[in-house]
């Protein structure tokens, strides 16, 4: 009995071909072929959540539910980050439209401005307020600056007197009005700039009003105040330093080696 190989030789051995030791299927005594499992047919309806499904579908198009093993999908949640959590931003509420309902807890002043707060505003020296401008007829004031021979004789000074000539006018705008020598590196600007005169001090003396009188105050100058009466002779004391002097009507100050001042209110036209 002769077989033939899976090659087309013709073998005298029926297990292995003679010419190229192929294998020889023995027929009739293999396994038959298996046959193929039949499709299952896909639901109308989803088992899980009821959706319509389509023919031959495998999943639910809506859960997910697999029709041929019958496996339900878990679905995982996340939680949606906050706008805190994900980008470090501080969430403040929404403020009350109608204020806050129980003030308990509220320190005293907590909202209120600067100035209730206790902050209180820069009150402003009364002496070194500005005058009011004077109202049609009133009183302006004015200060002579007079360079005085006859006190320049008795000072004796060593410095040459400057020519006489018209008094210098200074407008008095302030409650308070320093007299004195200018001096830049120390920051002293007088309203009345006696400067020519060497003999008065930088701040020489101070003049203080309320509106109606003046006084004189010396501030421990190097050569005193001397004030005297209109028609009287030439002081020869001067006047307390630190203590106010009040000035009467055409009161004549004497200042360093030849400076007289007089204090008076202003002509029409002169402020």
């Amino acid at each position: 009995m002769s077989a033939t190989c899976p090659e087309g030789h013709v073998s005298a051995s029926t297990d292995y071909c003679d010419v190229c030791g192929a294998p020889i299927a023995s027929s009739g005594t293999g396994p038959a072929p298996s046959a193929p499992a039949p499709a299952v047919a896909a639901p109308s309806t989803c088992p899980h959540c009821g959706s319509p499904a389509a023919s031959g579908a495998l999943f639910c198009e809506n859960c997910g539910y697999d029709f041929t093993t019958g496996v339900t999908p878990v679905v995982h949640a996340t939680p949606a980050p906050t706008p805190a959590a994900s980008t470090g931003a501080v969430v403040t509420p929404a403020p009350d439209p109608q204020g806050p309902s129980d003030p308990a807890g509220e320190e005293p002043g907590a909202g209120a401005s600067g100035a209730e707060a206790g902050t209180s505003p820069a009150v402003a020296d009364p002496e070194a307020a500005p005058l009011a401008p004077p109202a049609p007829g009133g009183d302006a004031w004015v200060a002579e600056l007079w360079v005085d021979p006859d006190w320049y004789a008795a000072q004796q000074a060593e410095d040459p007197m400057p020519s006489v000539g018209l008094p210098v006018l200074v407008p008095l705008r302030e409650r308070s009005v320093l007299v004195g020598r200018p001096s830049a590196s120390r920051n002293i600007r007088p309203q009345v700039d006696a400067g020519a005169d060497s003999g008065v001090s930088r701040r020489h003396c101070q003049l203080n009003t309320d509106g109606q009188r003046w006084w004189v105050e010396d501030l421990q100058s190097s050569n005193g105040t001397f004030v005297a009466r209109v028609g009287e002779p030439l002081p020869q004391d001067p006047i307390r330093p630190g203590q106010r002097h009040e000035l009467q009507d055409g009161d004549r100050l004497y200042l360093g080696s030849w400076t007289r001042l007089v204090v008076r209110r202003a002509l029409p036209g002169e402020v």
